[in-house]
């Protein structure tokens, strides 16, 4: 089976490397490039994706509100953010938004390709180094007391 992917970056010389990259392996193929959100919800129906792969910094809609819109629309379309953005906020906003997992550029190509096998599989991916500033941030927001269940030590 091939993996048909969108790769959503505004920055064309990224998104040829992105190209070049995944279709290192056979069994990944882009069949479509999209510049701003709005494209990739134009496109997603006519190249039928199995994965986009967004880029959250792009003119016009960006890739959260792409991720949202994309999610509402192809419910079954998981989006996978590589980004450069490693801020909490953005995280937060992306995984909110329905991203199925959240990569910085600087992932290996070996892991990317990995990635993106994985998560139309099913599976979530989060950059190392994102999870720390995320549970950070989680430690930090303010939560209901526990379950009576977990307070009273019962897991059941």
């Amino acid at each position: 089976m091939t993996i048909r992917i969108l790769l959503c970056d505004d920055q064309a010389l990224v998104s040829d490397g992105l190209q070049m990259i995944l279709e290192t392996d056979p069994a990944q193929h882009v069949v479509g490039i999209a510049a701003e959100g709005q494209s990739a919800l134009d496109l997603a129906p006519r190249v039928k994706p199995d994965i986009a792969l967004m880029d959250l910094k792009m003119p016009g809609m960006n890739g959260v509100q792409a991720t949202a819109a994309l999610r509402r629309a192809h419910p079954e379309l998981p989006v996978l953010v590589l980004t450069t953005f490693d801020d909490s906020e953005w995280v937060m906003a992306a995984i909110r938004a329905g991203a199925a997992g959240y990569l910085l550029k600087d992932t290996p190509r070996e892991r990317l390709i990995t990635a993106v096998k994985e998560t139309v599989a099913g599976k979530t991916h989060l950059d190392p180094a994102v999870v720390g500033q995320l549970l950070n941030r989680l430690n930090t927001m303010p939560t209901d007391p526990a379950p009576q269940r977990l307070r009273l030590g019962t897991l059941n």
